[in-house]
């Protein structure tokens, strides 16, 4: 089985590279070069990862493995439509492999093509229901695509398997439906849980201000810019964090007090 998988850690464009060979063709000559693309694909050297996967597909170019590889370089370079192709051709020689499908997925998030990422990840949920990167992937998906409710259901699943960054996305998908009681709650149990993860707490300011607790939010938010500014960014937060659009606005209006 193709072990390819484009991890969304936090956001579409912050990726973390999970690359297994396909045993039967990495064995295949030239093996070396398959594992030094492998490697520098890890290591975060795209652009010799990418002349190196050239290298290997001129000769090998039905490898599937490989070509998702390469699509998933090709996105960190900043080419979704390369990605794609890449993809597409690697579902076409090994379709019984879901990774792809996922990959695809994430490159069509970067071109808004929202429809087609929620079929890729629907595909991949109808075979793998509990397949946690498309739960969550969906989830972001739905969110932009303005169904909050959807997304909530989303994020719950993937949160039923200890997934910090889903159990987040969850509490927010609450706080943008309006349930600042249950959203609360959720987010001051991650706080407990995962005390070093400025998600919640960035979160957890917005809400207490939108409460008017200011003091109880500006201290929430004194930890959280300590462990990430770029919760000050609205772009940031909207775009590459996919927060929904009304905590990003409470916590834009509350840093603008602050600011003062």
């Amino acid at each position: 089985m193709i072990r390819i998988r484009l991890v969304k850690a936090l956001v579409l464009f912050i990726i973390i590279f999970l690359f297994v060979p396909f045993s039967s063709q990495a064995k295949e000559l030239p093996k070396f070069l398959f594992e030094r693309a492998l490697q520098e694909s890890k290591d975060g050297d795209f652009i010799q990862a990418e002349k190196d996967w050239n290298l290997y597909l001129n000769e090998n170019p039905n490898d599937a493995a490989a070509l998702s590889n390469r699509g998933n370089i090709l996105l960190a370079l900043g080419d979704p439509k390369g990605a794609i192709k890449d993809q597409t051709k690697a579902i076409e020689i090994s379709p019984e492999d879901l990774d792809p499908y996922l990959n695809r997925g994430i490159a069509e998030e970067a071109l808004n093509l929202w429809e087609d990422a929620s079929n890729d990840y629907k595909y991949v949920l109808n075979k793998n229901p509990k397949d946690v990167s498309a739960l969550y992937n969906l989830g972001n998906v739905m969110g932009s695509m303005d169904n909050w409710i959807e997304a909530k259901r989303l994020f719950s699943q993937a949160a039923s398997s200890n997934n910090a960054m889903a159990s987040a996305s969850e509490a927010l998908s609450i706080y943008q439906l309006e349930d600042l009681e249950l959203a609360e709650k959720k987010l001051r149990i991650l706080i407990r849980k995962y005390p070093l993860f400025a998600d919640p707490r960035a979160a957890l300011s917005a809400l207490l201000w939108r409460k008017g607790l200011t003091g109880e939010a500006e201290s929430n938010w004194a930890a959280a810019a300590g462990l990430d500014i770029r919760y000050r960014e609205q772009n940031w937060l909207l775009n590459i964090r996919r927060w929904p659009p009304k905590p990003t606005n409470d916590l834009i209006a509350f840093l603008a007090l602050e600011d003062r």
